[in-house]
């Protein structure tokens, strides 16, 4: 009977997911397979992305802090207008996105992508590191890279992925082990899920750089960004326990492909001459 439901378990693992790579590769080569939930779709999380971000807008508007700084919405839009068409390098759907654009006052260092292209910057981020536009690109770049990699669909399917084996587990050994299962899945957070997120980033990183030298900014603007980052956020967590790279590793990663896009920079310099200089 348990060899029974351990190849029932084992099945349902298998033929709930199926290894797609997201993107075109572009010059920056990112090709990783990733993993996907059968059962989640895009669409699906595009639809949950949508309706969070609805909600985060009217918060915002509610409070009076959504584009509430009309100069600093503009800059952020003005700078998206020329990034989100790069998108079709690494996805030709991604035109077709209903994309929009935000900016909530608030303190916060922080901003993201959602799923289908919904972005929210936070003014702290950008006033407090005083961001030049080819900083806010390379953060613009990174947030649509997420979203263009569906980074938030494969956590969503390593999640429940985890969870059917956990309950596999439960149900092979009747119980027996229950009591090391918060034990068993700090293991699984810190040797899989945490240096997966880290691998995301990294790709993040690497697709946001292209995508910014393709739009004309400055890809050395992404090492400047990381510095200030890094000046901002004294005692992060060790790397290990992190779900992002340190800032030393995300500086030297960055380092070593700015030659990668350097020429696609120079190019596009010809389309935004007026732009070059922040």
């Amino acid at each position: 009977m348990k060899k029974l439901i351990s190849v029932t378990v084992l099945s349902a693992l298998l033929l709930g997911c199926q290894q797609v790579s997201t993107t075109d590769s572009g010059v920056t080569n990112i090709n990783r397979k990733q993993s996907m939930s059968m059962l989640l779709s895009e669409q699906e999380v595009d639809k949950m992305a949508l309706q969070s971000y609805q909600e985060t807008l009217s918060k915002a508007q509610s409070k009076g802090v959504l584009n509430s700084n009309k100069q600093m919405t503009a800059r952020v839009r003005g700078i998206a207008n020329r990034i989100i068409p790069q998108a079709s390098v690494f996805r030709g759907d991604a035109s077709k996105w209903d994309w929009e654009v935000n900016v909530e006052t608030s303190p916060e260092l922080n901003a993201y992508c959602m799923a289908g292209g919904k972005i929210m910057f936070y003014s702290g981020i950008i006033e407090k590191l005083k961001l030049t536009d080819d900083e806010i690109a390379q953060i613009m770049g990174h947030e649509i890279s997420h979203a263009l990699r569906e980074h938030s669909r494969e956590r969503m399917s390593s999640a429940y992925n985890k969870q059917l084996a956990m309950q596999g587990l439960s149900i092979l050994t009747g119980g027996k082990y229950d009591g090391y299962m918060g034990m068993a899945d700090q293991l699984v957070q810190v040797g899989y899920f945490l240096p997966n997120s880290r691998e995301h980033e990294s790709e993040a990183d690497t697709m946001g750089l292209e995508l910014a030298a393709r739009a004309g900014y400055k890809p050395e603007a992404a090492v400047s960004l990381w510095q200030k980052m890094a000046a901002a956020s004294q005692g992060q967590p060790a790397e290990f326990l992190s779900t992002h790279p340190s800032n030393q590793t995300r500086i030297q990663d960055l380092q070593a492909k700015i030659p990668t896009v350097q020429g696609l920079y120079e190019v596009a310099l010809r389309k935004y001459p007026a732009k070059k200089a922040n």
